[in-house]
């Protein structure tokens, strides 16, 4: 009778470790799955410059002054509307590329045919703060962080940011209402 009795145990012994082989390859089997399956089912996603891109926002220009930033947001971001005046135009005209930390012509920041409207993300290319309009020793920006100073086409002039304040893809819809978002040479551009 003794032997009866070892016979289950040894039995469902056999029994858990089958159950725990079955367990085992199942999961082997599921990450397997799952690790095929996934380049498939990531190319079905949007294209990241599709996801960048956002619904665009429409701004009327309209309502602001010569000097008057405005802030806006899109997807998220600020962004900084500036209508620059005839003496800011001239004076942004006027830096010698040799004076900044990243070059840019004043063509290349402002749209042609719009020199008095600039439009740019917000953020620091320091460290991401919220520069302070109309502050600073370059009629533009100043970070109140960590110092950086860009001028009033957002052109970095004194560090320790890198870079110039970004462009966002936007577009003129007419003489007073622009699109962000939406990039150069987009519908409706003027």
């Amino acid at each position: 009778m003794a032997n009866s009795t070892a016979a289950p145990a040894d039995a469902s012994h056999d029994g858990s470790r089958r159950d725990f082989l079955f367990l085992a390859t199942g999961a082997a089997v599921a990450v397997g799955v799952g690790a095929v399956a996934w380049p498939f089912v990531s190319s079905m996603a949007p294209d990241a410059d599709i996801i960048a891109a956002g619904a665009p926002i429409e701004v009327d220009l309209s309502p602001i002054q010569d000097g008057q930033i405005v802030n806006v947001f899109w997807r998220g971001k600020l962004i900084f509307v500036r209508k620059l005046t005839s003496k800011e135009v001239g004076d942004m005209k006027g830096v010698p590329l040799s004076a900044m930390i990243d070059p840019a012509a004043f063509g290349t920041r402002v749209k042609d045919g719009h020199d008095q409207w600039l439009v740019v993300y917000g953020n620091c290319t320091h460290l991401g703060c919220v520069p302070i309009g109309h502050q600073g020793n370059f009629e533009g920006w100043a970070c109140p962080c960590h110092g950086s100073q860009f001028d009033a086409v957002g052109r970095v002039r004194h560090g320790p940011a890198p870079i110039n304040l970004p462009i966002p893809p936007y577009a003129f819809q007419s003489d007073t209402k622009i699109r962000i978002g939406e990039p150069a040479g987009g519908k409706g551009e003027a």
